[in-house]
């Protein structure tokens, strides 16, 4: 049980560190701006908070 705990350990700590190498490549380096234009087209950057709220109100 302890070697697959170990072996569990070890797959864990190197997906984090391929995540934060990948998380880096993408934002810093600017690697697909496609990227970064489809995220504003689709309006995930957008605070839209007052239209929700007067969609709740019933405005």
């Amino acid at each position: 049980m302890k070697i697959i705990e170990r072996i569990l350990i070890k797959v864990i700590v190197v997906q984090f560190i391929f995540l934060i190498i990948t998380q880096v490549f993408f934002h810093k380096y600017d690697a697909f701006p496609e990227l970064k234009e489809i995220t504003q087209y689709e309006g995930v950057t957008e605070n839209n908070f007052s239209e929700l709220l007067e969609t709740f109100n019933g405005k």
